[in-house]
């Protein structure tokens, strides 16, 4: 937002320092404000607008501030916030898609997660002295049952707690920069979300990449820029490579295919090649953005649909599996009886 009101202030005439004060005045978070006032004092004493942002770059990332730096020293400056505002607008959308498409596996995971521990430490422990008082021999699925029950109550809350820790252990060691690398590639292999994870980073690769080119920043600068704003460390180190063989005189395609990775399809090496002969790479990469982000589009209506049968059918068979357990014993004690 802004982005988008300052490139409609400035198009309007307004001066940059009278933009930003009544944007820093009008905006909800304080932070974001006192950001604002910061890079209005800087302004206001003479510097530019890209070295007043760059102060921040938790807040304005490398795309931004080299796009800024292109168009002040261009006089786009409106023209590109304007475009710019459309592609945050564009990550922004993409992102919710992807983030609505793992809502519901999600939910229903963790809604499972819940029920289970609430079963485990609750309604387990009490099954052990029902079925240790039925004097009838216990079917296999009661047997599982009565172990996990009996391993529930003696254990239970240390289980819980070690399953927890066990999940941050886990997320913590996603993050070093050991094993970081392999999943983010591991990521891209997952059946249906790796599909989805690999859509997204060539619909931001295509989309930066183009629109840096299209505002006249030059393609080793641009890949460099790209590069660095991948969430997927495969295609930022790649991007990175294709960007040195950039320098020493290769094209953009024949660094891929020398590359050969497997993250970009061959349609993208193609696509960029024929960009590269015509002269038009920036609207290539544009109409790929776009086709990508279409693709994500139909996987993510897709997803739910695919997901939840696969659901309803894991929850189903636990479901029956503890049905069987407890009902099996009963049922033989009831027709012992009645024998």
């Amino acid at each position: 937002m802004f982005t988008k009101h300052l490139a409609i202030m400035i198009k309007s005439g307004v001066p940059i320092s009278e933009a930003l004060d009544t944007l820093a005045e009008n905006t909800k978070s304080e932070y974001f404000s006192g950001v604002l006032r910061d890079i209005l004092n800087d302004v206001q004493t003479g510097k530019s607008l890209y070295y007043s942002m760059k102060k921040y770059p938790k807040v304005f990332d490398t795309f931004y501030l080299n796009l800024i730096k292109i168009s002040e020293e261009a006089g786009t400056l409106e023209e590109n916030l304007a475009f710019l505002g459309q592609q945050i607008s564009k990550d922004y959308a993409l992102m919710k898609k992807i983030q609505g498409a793992m809502f519901y596996p999600s939910l229903v995971a963790f809604a499972g997660a819940g029920i289970g521990a609430f079963i485990g430490l609750y309604i387990l422990p009490q099954l052990v002295d029902f079925f240790d008082a039925l004097d009838v021999e216990l079917p296999m699925t009661t047997q599982i049952l009565l172990w996990v029950a009996n391993l529930m109550k003696d254990h239970g809350i240390i289980i819980i707690f070690a399953l927890i820790g066990f999940m941050v252990l886990i997320k913590f060691l996603l993050g070093t920069k050991a094993v970081k690398p392999l999943w983010h590639k591991i990521k891209l292999k997952i059946p249906i979300f790796g599909k989805l994870f690999q859509y997204e980073q060539l619909a931001r690769f295509c989309r930066n990449f183009g629109m840096l080119l299209e505002s006249g920043v030059p393609a080793t600068l641009g890949l460099e820029t790209t590069a660095n704003t991948m969430n997927n460390i495969m295609f930022s180190k790649h991007l990175h490579e294709v960007e040195q063989a950039l320098n020493k005189g290769k094209s953009i395609s024949d660094a891929m295919k020398a590359g050969n990775y497997s993250e970009f399809p061959p349609m993208v090496d193609r696509m960029i090649q024929v960009g590269e002969r015509t002269g038009n790479l920036e609207e290539v990469l544009i109409y790929m953005s776009e086709f990508y982000e279409e693709e994500i589009d139909g996987i993510t209506k897709n997803l739910t649909t695919i997901l939840e049968p696969i659901m309803l059918i894991i929850i189903g068979l636990g479901v029956g599996f503890i049905a069987m357990a407890i009902i099996g014993p009963i049922y033989s004690l009831t027709g012992s009886i009645a024998n």
